[in-house]
């Protein structure tokens, strides 16, 4: 919510000072703006950790890749051990032995390291989803706060009374956020 809309929701406050019957609606929107202003928190803080998930993710892929061509580069290199010539056999099957233990346990380490960035990125579009319901509702709000405004200016009820139904929906609409999984 910008400078300009809290100087005119002001004003309407101020003009609906004078009118006592519209006092319920300044303070509906009193309550919808305390209201979007949490949601609007909680929208920012879930797309925060939204990113910090993906820059796990993608640091936890990196890994798995450098891992991928370190298996690569073991296995040439036992490739080009079981042909060529050697002068001493049996250093070269020294080195071929701790060469293949050390091929197994990175791909054991591959698939550990693969399933971590899986579950990473499972948590960045759990995340994306709350964020997602977060924002909604925050639209939902505002657009609330803006059809509740209408009732100061047209003096009808109807508006305040739709106001507040999008508030309540914005508000359910928000608090859906907090059940993803």
């Amino acid at each position: 919510m910008g400078v300009e809309e809290l100087h005119e929701m002001q004003e309407h406050a101020e003009h609906a000072a004078h009118d006592a019957s519209l006092l319920p609606v300044t303070f509906t929107m009193a309550v919808l703006a305390v209201v979007l202003a949490a949601i609007t928190l909680l929208g920012h803080r879930a797309h925060t950790e939204e990113l910090l998930f993906q820059s796990r993710a993608t640091d936890q892929w990196a890994y798995y890749q450098a891992k991928n061509i370190r298996i690569h580069t073991e296995e040439l290199l036992l490739d080009l051990l079981s042909v060529s010539a050697l002068k001493d056999a049996e250093q070269a099957d020294k080195l071929k032995e701790k060469d293949n233990r050390e091929l197994e346990r990175n791909r054991e380490q591959l698939k550990e390291i693969e399933a971590e960035a899986r579950s990473l990125e499972s948590e960045v579009a759990r995340e994306q989803r709350r964020a997602n319901r977060f924002d909604l509702g925050e639209v939902c709000l505002e657009a609330a706060i803006v059809i509740a405004t209408l009732t100061l200016l047209t003096k009808r009820r109807e508006f305040w009374l739709l106001g507040i139904v999008m508030g309540v929906v914005g508000l359910g609409i928000a608090v859906t956020g907090f059940l993803v999984n």
